[in-house]
């Protein structure tokens, strides 16, 4: 399960963030994964308890995007989505076209916690 060591580096990327002086913890982890990254987002749903805890990543939120295939074609030079298992262009149908995007997995957001002065959380 590579998914373990992925959010391992997802961890490690975000805990070298610089954090506002007043932040306590991490809230929220967003990443944008697209189907032909190699990553099962359940997976690494899973393992993300697992790699967070003891940092300041625990009990975030890990919210996971999803980025569409999109394909370019080579000969048209029409830009379209695909599917991970068909690409091919919507305008001509040919199998000639390069990916745009939705191989990639990206740390698109980290939002901090930030107690309100004065707030005793009652």
């Amino acid at each position: 399960m590579h998914e373990l060591s992925i959010c391992q580096a997802v961890v490690r990327q975000v805990l070298d963030l610089v954090p506002p002086p007043d932040a306590s913890a991490i809230g929220r982890i967003t990443l944008r994964i697209g189907p032909l990254a190699g990553v099962e987002p359940d997976q690494l749903r899973r393992a993300f308890p697992l790699v967070a805890a003891g940092t300041s990543c625990e009990g975030a939120i890990l919210e996971i995007q999803p980025i569409a295939v999109e394909i370019c074609c080579r000969i048209c030079g029409d830009i379209s989505q695909g599917r991970a298992n068909r690409l091919l262009c919507a305008a001509c149908g040919t199998w000639q076209v390069s990916l745009v995007s939705g191989d990639e997995m990206l740390l698109a957001h980290v939002e901090f916690v930030c107690p309100v002065p004065g707030h005793t959380g009652v």
